[in-house]
């Protein structure tokens, strides 16, 4: 890719180490103190300092109030409706509607993003009667703490060293915002609805990408994206399979791969500074990344097999939400209050 030939600027460079290092704090941590879910703790100061390129206070307080709110929503419908999947879907696409509406008003992205996340893979996991609700809400409310801590941490020890242009808002029609509301709560209901079905617990990876699929907001941007985030997941998934191969037996040692997440962790991250596209290719590898060290990398585990079983499912999860995503596009476009264009 002609990315790699530009050279990174100075306030690139410092989004690339504080993504680098916030993200492996966060797993170094993790493991250190054996919290659960793992993934949490890696993935979400991933998401947090590579989406918003500054750290803000309206950037943490959208992060802890969707923690907050999945924990409090996650709760109740899995003591109230967990045994009950009829009454469940129609509150669950309102829970997901609410949440890609704050999405396509941009100012609340963040928020929305972050809890589409959350919510999807929470009650996915509270599903399970073995699954402690307690300790699944409070690991994921405490990631999201952690990750703003962490993230006002790194930016303080490697701040900007120019101003960034403030980006530019682009109004949206009303009938575009209803589009892109219904289109991704839709899909994100049926990937709920599809992962519960085939008792699917073990591919978080891909009911990852069916949510992030969405994140463009559109048909166009998903089909784009979609492509982005398949180069994304095999570059991440390589980059496991090659870890674990140079770890070998060693792979249980956090001081072995502690170093190692770090330099895929910069690697994918340069990648992502020079895109600036928000959700592409180097994004799509991060995210792989996280998952893969934050949830699978444990001793007696296998990377090896998880990379290759989440290559497929990924791939799979790709080509079947973008049918989806195409048809229901398609129907909404049918009517002027949901036209979003063609």
């Amino acid at each position: 890719m002609n990315l790699w030939h530009r050279a990174l600027t100075a306030n690139e460079l410092r989004q690339c180490l504080r993504i680098a290092f916030g993200c492996t704090l966060g797993f170094l941590l993790c493991k250190m103190f054996g919290w659960n879910y793992g993934v949490f703790f890696t993935v979400t100061p991933m998401l947090l300092l590579g989406m918003v390129p500054v750290m803000n206070g309206h950037a943490a307080r959208q992060l802890i109030a969707a923690a907050v709110m999945c924990g409090l929503e996650v709760g109740l419908l899995g003591g109230l409706f967990g045994s009950h999947p009829g009454l469940m879907l129609p509150i669950v696409f309102l829970l997901f509607l609410y949440r890609f509406a704050a999405m396509s008003r941009g100012s609340l992205f963040l928020f929305g993003a972050n809890g589409v996340l959350s919510l999807s893979i929470m009650l996915h996991f509270a599903s399970y009667p073995e699954t402690d609700l307690n300790d699944l809400i409070f690991s994921n409310l405490w990631a999201s703490v952690l990750s703003v801590l962490i993230a006002y941490l790194m930016t303080a020890l490697l701040p900007d060293v120019e101003p960034r242009p403030k980006p530019a808002a682009s109004p949206k029609e009303p009938h575009r915002m209803r589009h892109e509301a219904l289109l991704g709560a839709s899909i994100a209901t049926l990937s709920f609805m599809v992962f519960q079905l085939f008792d699917l617990r073990d591919s978080m990876s891909a009911q990852a990408t069916t949510l992030l699929l969405l994140f463009p907001m559109h048909w166009n941007g998903a089909l784009s994206y979609a492509r982005k985030r398949a180069m994304g997941t095999l570059l991440g998934v390589s980059f496991g399979i090659l870890g674990q191969l140079v770890l070998y037996d060693w792979s249980g040692q956090l001081l072995l791969v502690t170093p190692l997440l770090w330099l895929g962790a910069m690697l994918f991250s340069h990648a992502h500074v020079k895109e600036a596209s928000g959700s592409g290719v180097g994004f799509g590898a991060l995210t792989t990344l996280g998952i893969l060290f934050g949830q699978y990398l444990t001793p007696g585990n296998d990377l090896v097999f998880s990379a290759l079983y989440r290559v497929s499912s990924i791939l799979f999860a790709i080509v079947v939400t973008l049918l989806a995503c195409y048809l229901i596009h398609r129907v909404l476009n049918h009517f002027e209050a949901t036209r979003f264009g063609h």
